[in-house]
């Protein structure tokens, strides 16, 4: 719950962000400077606006103008044999991220009982908040302006779709609030071209660890997988799969189970794309993305040859941006696999095509641009 006095009184809300509480909260309204709002950002002030709610936008950019205003940093001399330690340059990356999201998420919006604002020029989020949030109890919460902007961007996403070349002509998937969309097509792609393996003309059985949107299951549903066995630990992954594996009338062809990784038994085929980085996640969208300690690949490895039926394979999606980043060892995932009492069948790889990879100007540009997503196909080992 956030706490605050306003107009001689203690005021109380639900908190909706992943974000830790501000320090203190006060209230702003439309004579608050850009940068008093920054100071007052910066050191971990909270502040719920009580003004124009399109003044509070346009604040939102003035921040965000004076956080990426690039500073002036003095030199340093590296030391005469010095080298970077692995990772430096990521981790200096997610610490400015963070600093960033924690600055600009400082600007507050209340939301009413039944999710309105009530504040000049608001926008009608009724709708948007109830699809992302669930049904309304009645109770007043509190949402940062920048979350909120994400809410209406995920209630366009889930509206419109992403088409997906790989799932067939003007076909889509749908993304939920709250749960990673396949912008990236290019593992999509690899999924669907890769040779099916012999064991799934004996065995009609796909697994799906990490469903997500269901991208991965619909695809394999299509190339002919008789049934497919989806798993996510997470309820709101599990109904955005419900929901897209409805809409491309594949249904009756996946079964949704909520688990940890495998669920019982075995298949010819078992498909998994975890999260690519070895950092810990700072919100839930995140942790599509990172993974700290790598847990879910490694729990998949050590799984995987249990739930092979003979002749069946695994397959691993993962991009190589961990390696470039001095975050995991090529050497180290194949030790992993090893231990596993798996081994390398075959291996896809494909350039991603994304825009960042193409941005000279991105801090991890170096790395970026020597990615490589590969799909490895993975067996029992002899």
């Amino acid at each position: 719950m956030l706490t605050w006095s306003e107009q001689d009184a203690e005021h109380s809300a639900l908190w909706r962000s992943d974000q830790a509480l501000p320090a203190r909260v006060v209230l702003a309204d439309d004579t608050l400077s850009a940068d008093s709002a920054y100071r007052l950002a910066c050191a971990g002030t909270g502040l719920l606006w009580r003004g124009d709610f399109q003044n509070a936008r346009q604040l939102l950019q003035a921040l965000s103008r004076r956080i990426d205003k690039p500073k002036k940093a003095r030199a340093k001399k590296p030391a005469p044999d010095a080298q970077p330690l692995p990772g430096t340059a990521f981790h200096a990356h997610r610490q400015a991220q963070a600093q960033r999201t924690r600055v600009l998420s400082q600007i507050l919006i209340e939301l009413s009982g039944d999710y309105s604002i009530n504040l000049r020029r608001a926008p009608d989020v009724r709708q948007v908040c109830v699809q992302a949030f669930g049904p309304t109890n009645g109770q007043t919460s509190v949402i940062s302006l920048r979350a909120l902007q994400g809410v209406i961007g995920a209630f366009e996403w889930r509206k419109n779709g992403v088409e997906l070349p790989a799932l067939g002509e003007g076909l889509r998937i749908h993304p939920h609030y709250g749960v990673f969309s396949p912008v990236r097509g290019e593992y999509v792609a690899l999924v669907a071209k890769a040779p099916l393996p012999a064991a799934l003309k004996d065995h009609s059985v796909a697994f799906d660890i990490g469903v997500g949107t269901g991208v991965l299951s619909a695809v394999l549903a299509r190339r002919g997988a008789q049934q497919v066995v989806a798993t996510d630990m997470a309820e709101r992954a599990l109904a955005c799969a419900r929901d897209n594996l409805q809409r491309l009338g594949l249904q009756n062809q996946v079964q949704l189970l909520q688990a940890d990784l495998f669920p019982l038994g075995q298949a010819a085929l078992v498909v998994c794309n975890p999260p690519w980085l070895p950092a810990r996640p700072t919100s839930v969208l995140e942790q599509a993305v990172y993974d700290e300690g790598s847990q879910m690949l490694k729990g998949f490895l050590a799984g995987l040859k249990a739930h092979l039926y003979e002749g069946g394979e695994g397959w691993l999606i993962l991009s190589d941006l961990a390696e470039h980043l001095g975050l995991r060892t090529r050497e180290a995932l194949l030790g992993w696999i090893a231990d596993a009492g798996l081994q390398v069948l075959g291996r896809t790889d494909v350039k991603p095509v994304h825009g960042k990879s193409q941005d000279a100007t991105d801090p991890l540009h170096a790395a970026r641009s020597a990615e490589m997503t590969s799909l490895w196909r993975l067996g029992a080992a002899g």
